[in-house]
């Protein structure tokens, strides 16, 4: 038993008796909760926040943090909702440079935060108000996406038994799901990543290529936090300016929740997935439910976060105990 349960699995093991017990207390209180179809959209339905938690769970396994991305799913969006509806490019073209920006800014966040040992906190947080104003540059207003591509991009879907459904968004995000899983546990770049938020200096010493890793790291958020915006245009078939706002701390709290340590060095993407489905879920029951104020859903969530932050604490403190 000492074994299975060790500190590393600790976090994930607990976010996985949460996200079961409030499955099964919320299937067995409200009528058609267990079917198919309400299981797949969970998928459908947060998969855009799905890949910007991924893309985020790499910075905070370095011990970093990332506050642009949800700017950057309101950038993202409404830019290919222009080049799309208003300049009539094709949706593939509009979504590589909506890409492409969120490479750059992942860029410019790692390059000042590795080269220049800046605060990520104050960098990205820049680059969250430099988000924010470009795509009200582009427009104020929302913009509505009728492209037919676009459409069928947004109707497309893999039936299912029970009336359920895989939508492209849900395809999306498991691909994503599972490259992130397969780097973070079978590369070299992913063992860089929990060596660097175990200690920086400790991860030069044994010669790791700890600003290139980190360039990359904050690249891969902003390219995550860019596909999110795409998917969640798709998903709502427009783009808007200030989409996206207050994402990053929904992804932040899915990460967490998941079991990733904030100080870094410790979580895993299966977790965050698990943080995901937790918040799904929580939503979705309060939907059910019919009464309650969708605030509901963020007070839970707050309780949620304040307990698992101070069983990390715990759980931190127990291994100083144990290797004291």
């Amino acid at each position: 038993m000492k074994r299975l349960i060790t500190r590393e699995r600790l976090p994930i093991l607990a976010t996985s008796i949460v996200c079961l017990g409030l499955y099964l207390l919320s299937g067995f209180n409200f009528e058609g909760f267990f079917s198919l179809r309400v299981a797949f959209n969970f998928l459908t339905d947060n998969a855009f926040l799905g890949i910007i938690a991924v893309g985020l769970t790499f910075v905070i396994l370095t011990g970093g943090i990332d506050l642009s991305v949800g700017a950057m799913v309101g950038l993202s969006g409404i830019l290919v909702a222009f080049l799309v509806d208003s300049k009539h490019w094709n949706p593939i073209a509009a979504m590589a440079i909506a890409l492409g920006c969120g490479a750059v800014l992942g860029l410019m966040h790692g390059y000042l935060i590795a080269k220049f040992e800046l605060a990520p906190f104050l960098v990205t947080l820049a680059g969250l108000f430099l988000c924010r104003g470009l795509a009200l540059w582009i427009s104020k207003a929302s913009i509505q996406i009728k492209d037919p591509l676009m459409t069928d991009m947004a109707s497309f879907h893999v039936g299912l038994p029970g009336g359920a459904s895989l939508s492209l968004s849900s395809i999306l995000f498991i691909a994503v799901l599972l490259i992130a899983i397969y780097a973070s546990r079978q590369t070299t770049f992913g063992r860089a990543v929990f060596a660097i938020g175990g200690g920086k200096q400790s991860a030069v010493l044994m010669g790791l290529r700890v600003p290139q890793t980190l360039i990359l790291v904050y690249m891969l958020s902003g390219v995550c936090s860019a596909l999110g915006g795409i998917v969640f245009a798709i998903y709502t078939s427009s783009g808007n300016a200030i989409g996206g706002t207050g994402m990053e701390l929904d992804a932040i709290a899915a990460v967490v929740v998941g079991g990733t340590l904030l100080s870094g060095g410790y979580g895993s993407i299966l977790g965050t997935f698990l943080g995901v489905l937790i918040l799904a879920i929580i939503q979705t029951a309060i939907t059910f439910q019919g009464t309650l104020s969708s605030w509901w859903t963020k007070i839970a969530i707050g309780t949620l976060l304040l307990i698992f932050m101070l069983m990390q604490r715990g759980i931190v403190k127990a291994t100083e105990r144990t290797t004291a």
